[in-house]
C-alpha cells in the first residue's frame, strides 16, 4: 500500500468507527477492529461487511477513496437486524452461546436456563451453531429496515465497549486449570447433558 503507517493507522480508526461492531466476524476477520485494520493496511476489500449493508460500503469508499461495490455475496446478505432469543423449553444450560457471544449479551450459569439481555445483542449468530439443541432461533428487531437504517451509530459505540470490556475480562481471567477427574474437553459433558435431557422427554 502507498500510505504510510501513521496515515494507515488513522485511517484504521476511522473506518472502525464507520463499521456497525456487531463483531460477526462475517468479513473473514475476528472482529470489527481487525477488519479496518486490513482495509487499511492490507486493501482489503471494501465489501465484507454484511450488517453495515450497502451504506456501509458507501461509508467505507468514502474513507478509502475506492469505487462502492456490491456486498460480497460469499460473506453473506443485508437483512434486518436480528436478535437472540433462547427457547426456554430446550435450553439445558451448556455455556456455549456464552462462550460465544461478542458482547456477554447472554446471561446464565452452567446447567441453568440462559436469556438474552436483548439491549446488548448485536445479532452476530455467533450464539447459533454453537447450540447443541438448536434452541437459539433470530427474531426480527427491525421491521423491514436493514444495513445502518437497522442500527444506530449509539448502538455500534455500545457493543464496541461491550465487546472491549469482554476482551478484557477474557484477558484478565487466569488460565482455567482442568480437574484431575474433569473431562479433558466440554463436549463430553455437553453430550451427557444431551443424553439426560433427551431421557426426560420420553
Amino acid at each position: 500500500m502507498s500510505h504510510g503507517p501513521v496515515r494507515a493507522a488513522e485511517l484504521a480508526a476511522r473506518i472502525d468507527d464507520a463499521l456497525p461492531q456487531t463483531q460477526c466476524t462475517r468479513c473473514g476477520f475476528p472482529d470489527c477492529a481487525s477488519y479496518a485494520r486490513a482495509v487499511a493496511f492490507d486493501g482489503a476489500a471494501i465489501n465484507r461487511c454484511p450488517p453495515g449493508g450497502t451504506q456501509g460500503v458507501q461509508r467505507l469508499a468514502a474513507l478509502t477513496g475506492r469505487d462502492a461495490m456490491p456486498l460480497d455475496p460469499d460473506c453473506g446478505q443485508e437483512g434486518p437486524r436480528g436478535v437472540a432469543v433462547i427457547d426456554e423449553d430446550w435450553c439445558i444450560g451448556c455455556t456455549l452461546c456464552l462462550d460465544a457471544c461478542p458482547t456477554d449479551a447472554i446471561v446464565g450459569l452452567n446447567k441453568q436456563l440462559h436469556t438474552v439481555a436483548a439491549g446488548h445483542c448485536t445479532g452476530c449468530e455467533l450464539c447459533l451453531p454453537v447450540c447443541p439443541v438448536d434452541c437459539i432461533h433470530m427474531e426480527n428487531a427491525s421491521g423491514t429496515a436493514s444495513g445502518w437504517h437497522a442500527w444506530s451509530a449509539q448502538q455500534a459505540r455500545h457493543a464496541r465497549t461491550r465487546y472491549g470490556a469482554r476482551t478484557a475480562r477474557l484477558q484478565r481471567a487466569p488460565a482455567a486449570q482442568p480437574k484431575a477427574d474433569a473431562p479433558v474437553d466440554k463436549r463430553d459433558t455437553i453430550a451427557a447433558i444431551l443424553a439426560r435431557a433427551r431421557a426426560q422427554r420420553r
